[in-house]
């Protein structure tokens, strides 16, 4: 057997934000010279900054996105509950009450290889929601007993302290120096992307993927908007920031049957005119 065409070559990218986001990722998938083996996304705020409609979704599902995982904004758009149940490739986070529409964790089939992936939310200057702390280890255990391979974890949180904490505790409990069962642990939800990316105990890790939306912009919002709301502390709606240029950010990943060997950030702009599908460029 060629141990070479057992690694799976994964790319994951962080919060995919409004129109400009959808269109740039589409952009930057076409323009992959080797289309990975699977793709994950984040797409909380993917329809107009706030959650996720149908025809999004399926928008994205045809432009390649294997897997998407969410956060606190996936409720936003209320036809949500009307789909998340038959949509299989999509991932609330699993530290919500039991008996909350969807699932919190999806297992695929990748090169012939079991890949199971979780969405948690954090706790820290987050709403109020069960431990992930205790949730998500005994999602890894029930994993575990089936048979997997490889798990990826989605931790939609705040604060830095709390994913890096996290982290290194899943990797302590779960991975050792000859079989990693956590290949990935991705932090989202800030859409600043963190430059800390590693191999940590046979785990590929970075505080934050960073997002996918409109460069000029405050974390993929209007800047007028969002200077009254911090300014003032009114209440003032979001909107979403409209730009020709669109950064993609995230991080690809190289998986062996044993542990993660590779991991490297992502961090590419889109010149999207007119919101169309536009030409890639390697950010500087």
């Amino acid at each position: 057997m060629n141990l070479e065409s057992d690694k799976i070559r994964l790319i994951f990218l962080g919060d995919i934000t409004g129109r400009q986001g959808r269109s740039a990722v589409k952009s930057f998938i076409e323009s992959l010279d080797n289309k990975p083996d699977f793709i994950v996304a984040n797409i909380e705020n993917a329809s107009h900054g706030f959650g996720l409609t149908k025809k999004n979704y399926e928008e994205l599902i045809e432009a390649g996105i294997d897997c998407f995982t969410s956060g606190n904004h996936i409720w936003d758009k209320k036809d949500i509950y009307e789909y998340i149940e038959d949509a299989k490739n999509l991932i609330r986070p699993i530290n919500y009450p039991s008996g909350t529409h969807g699932i919190g964790s999806q297992i695929f089939e990748v090169k012939g290889q079991k890949l199971a992936v979780i969405n948690a939310l954090g706790r820290v200057f987050m709403p109020p929601i069960d431990s992930p702390w205790q949730v998500v280890p005994q999602e890894i255990d029930r994993l575990k007993e089936q048979g997997i391979e490889h798990i990826i974890i989605d931790f939609h949180a705040e604060a830095t302290a709390e994913k890096i904490c996290f982290s290194k505790y899943l990797a302590h409990t779960y991975n050792t120096e000859d079989n990693a069962l956590i290949k990935g642990f991705f932090g989202t939800h800030t859409h600043v992307q963190t430059a800390d990316e590693k191999i940590y105990e046979g785990m590929a890790y970075i505080t934050d993927a960073g997002f996918c939306g409109a460069v000029e912009s405050v974390i993929g919002m209007e800047y007028e908007t969002s200077l009254r709301r911090l300014s003032t502390s009114l209440p003032e709606r979001y909107e979403i920031a409209e730009s020709t240029i669109t950064q993609i950010n995230g991080v690809e990943v190289l998986i062996d049957r044993t542990k993660s060997t590779y991991i490297k950030r992502i961090n590419v702009t889109v010149n999207n005119k007119n919101n169309e599908r536009g030409e890639v460029n390697e950010s500087t």
